[in-house]
C-alpha cells in the first residue's frame, strides 16, 4: 500500500529556470552556453550541491574552467534570486495529496545559494512531512544513500513510497531501492500515472 509521495523539488514542484534567469541579467545565447559549460555540467556544480565547497570556492572551480569569463561568471552568480520559479499547479497538488492522507516528502539536489536566495519558490515544503537536501547530507542523487537516509530518518517502508523526479536515472536508483518510481514529463501524465498506481 502507498502511502508516501516523494517528490524531487526541480522542474517537478518548481521550476528550475535557468537559461531564462541568466539571459534576464543580458547574457547572450552564446554566453549562456558558455557560462554553463564552465559551471552546471562540470563536477564542481555536484561538488557545490553536495555542500562541498562554498559559494567562493565553487566561483574558483568554475574559473578554473574558463577563465577568460571571470567578470561573466561572477555576474551570473552574484545572486540566485529568480533562479527557480513557481508552478499554477503545485499547491494543488499538494492540497489533493495531503487531504488524500497521504504523507509528502522531498529528495532533491540542492545548492546552499539556492535554497537561501529561492525559498519563498519552495516555501511549500513547510507543509511536507520530511525534506532531505543534498547540501545538507553532503551526498546528491542518484547515490542510493541519499534515499536510504530518507527511509531511514523517517522510519518509511520503501514499498509503501512513490518517488517521483524528472532524471530517470534518478528514479532507477531508487526503485532499485524498492520505491515505485515516476519519471515525470509533465503535471498531468504524473497525475494519472500516480493514480493509476494507487488505485
Amino acid at each position: 500500500m502507498i502511502r508516501n509521495i516523494v517528490f524531487d523539488i526541480s522542474n517537478v514542484l518548481a521550476p528550475f529556470r535557468f537559461k531564462e534567469f541568466l539571459a534576464e541579467k543580458g547574457f547572450d545565447a552564446a554566453m549562456i552556453k558558455r557560462i554553463i559549460k564552465a559551471s552546471a555540467i562540470t563536477p564542481y556544480w555536484t561538488e557545490y550541491e553536495k555542500g562541498k565547497l562554498t559559494y567562493e570556492e565553487a566561483i574558483e572551480a568554475f574559473l578554473s574552467v574558463d577563465p577568460d569569463i571571470r567578470n561573466e561568471l561572477h555576474k551570473a552568480y552574484d545572486s540566485c534570486s529568480g533562479i527557480m520559479g513557481r508552478y499554477d499547479y503545485t499547491e494543488g497538488w499538494i492540497d489533493a495529496l495531503k487531504d488524500a492522507g497521504y504523507n509528502l516528502y522531498c529528495i532533491t539536489n540542492f545548492t546552499p545559494a539556492g535554497y537561501e536566495q529561492c525559498y519563498d519558490c519552495i516555501s511549500f515544503i513547510e507543509r511536507f512531512d520530511g525534506c532531505v537536501f543534498s547540501f545538507r547530507e553532503g551526498i546528491t542523487k542518484p547515490d542510493p544513500e541519499i534515499y536510504k537516509i530518507l527511509l531511514n530518518r523517517y522510519r518509511l517502508k520503501a514499498e509503501e513510497c512513490v518517488f517521483i523526479d524528472d532524471t530517470e536515472e534518478n528514479v532507477l536508483s531508487a526503485e532499485d531501492l524498492g520505491f515505485t518510481g515516476i519519471v515525470f514529463t509533465g503535471y498531468d501524465d504524473a497525475v494519472d500515472k500516480l493514480d493509476k498506481i494507487v488505485t
